[in-house]
């Protein structure tokens, strides 16, 4: 007589990949980046909390592209990223703006820096609601209102300004009050602004790029708050171009005519109808299978 022996489950443990480990890794130095900055700010060190909030902008630059490259992407990595994006470039340039100068507004101006807070925190959410969706072919390669980390560097440029030249009027709150608001008002804008991540280059222009990116980084390393408000003042610039090449491209879009449209039904005339025996070996390989 047999006697079934009990099954023991034994429990596989599931192997974790290091690839997984790294963007969140990023990202988290990211959000200490920002959080550092507000405590560079409490303590009066204003270029420190500036160059706190630049290693978070570089730090989120690379996350993403690093999960991307390692093949790691998760939803619980996209949200991390989007918690961090507020803090680092919400949170944070409006505490150091109001510790900097807002605070000789008092109450207005924390609701100033609160409302570029808060701009922050639904352009991000429009952002993650728009990840499901796939945007159009003419849409590729641009941004809906300034991102996070540009909205940040823009917010923090008459700190720049101020750190090379002078106080006087760079420091003014009334002055960083109707800048705040403008910048808070272009994140949650509409307006298409310039996305790095799928602008392809051309063969010629590869080289020249590479130099400039030499130059760039050289001058920033000497004389940074110049050059960083100078990169500034490109990318307002380039807004009112980036908005006339996105017209361009969905009118060429919306002018192009559909497949079924651009051949004449008459031209054509319908297949005779034939019959086919049973079975999908002998059908055509145009013949719709239901």
């Amino acid at each position: 007589m047999r006697v079934r022996r009990p099954r023991v489950r034994v429990r596989r443990l599931s192997g974790f990949s290091v690839n997984r480990l790294v963007p969140n890794v990023l990202t988290l130095l990211a959000l200490c980046a920002g959080m550092t900055a507000i405590r560079f700010a409490i303590g009066g060190n204003f270029q420190a909390a500036c160059y706190a909030i630049i290693v978070a902008g570089i730090f989120d630059g690379l996350d993403g592209r690093i999960a991307r490259l390692l093949q790691s992407t998760t939803r619980f990595g996209a949200e991390l990223d989007s918690l961090s994006d507020f803090v680092s470039f919400g949170v944070a340039p409006a505490a150091v703006l109001y510790l900097w100068t807002m605070s000789q507004l008092q109450g207005l101006g924390w609701a100033i820096v609160l409302f570029f807070a808060v701009c922050c925190a639904l352009r991000l959410a429009r952002f993650n609601t728009q990840l499901a969706a796939e945007p159009p072919a003419y849409a590729a390669g641009f941004f809906t209102g300034v991102p996070a980390p540009g909205g940040a560097g823009l917010v923090m440029m008459p700190m720049f300004a101020s750190f090379e030249w002078s106080d006087f009027i760079a420091r003014s709150p009334y002055l960083n009050a109707v800048w705040i608001a403008g910048v808070a008002l272009l994140m949650v804008s509409t307006i298409p602004t310039v996305s790095l991540k799928r602008l392809h280059m051309p063969h010629h222009l590869f080289m020249p790029t590479m130099l400039g990116i030499v130059v760039l980084v050289a001058l920033a390393t000497t004389v940074p708050w110049p050059t960083l408000t100078c990169v500034g003042l490109v990318y307002i610039g380039s807004i009112p171009l980036t908005v006339r090449a996105y017209r361009r491209r969905r009118q060429a879009a919306a002018g192009e005519p559909k497949p079924d449209a651009a051949i004449s039904p008459g031209l054509i005339a319908p297949p005779a109808a034939a019959s086919y025996p049973l079975g999908e070996g002998n059908a055509p390989t145009s013949e719709w299978r239901h």
